[in-house]
């Protein structure tokens, strides 16, 4: 029986480390559908398209960078 509470125990403790919030990915989601929508209205040739496809996808470290590099981090 101790076993088995030390392992329910453990579960709990991943999923809330590692489960926690699933409101995050629908912010990225969201944020990268836009990204993905506003770089490839302005992309004119397949190449822009497909570097705007890869644009969308880390466009938060980008913008993590920009704050940090604005706040002198």
């Amino acid at each position: 029986m101790k076993e088995e509470e030390k392992v329910k125990k453990e579960v709990k403790i991943i999923n809330k480390c590692c489960g926690g919030s699933p409101g995050g990915g629908a912010f990225y989601g969201l944020g990268f559908v836009g990204a993905l929508i506003y770089f490839l209205q302005h992309s004119e040739t397949f190449m822009e398209g497909v570097m705007g496809l890869l644009k969308a996808i880390v466009w938060p470290v980008l913008l993590i960078y920009r704050v940090l590099e604005l706040l002198k981090f």
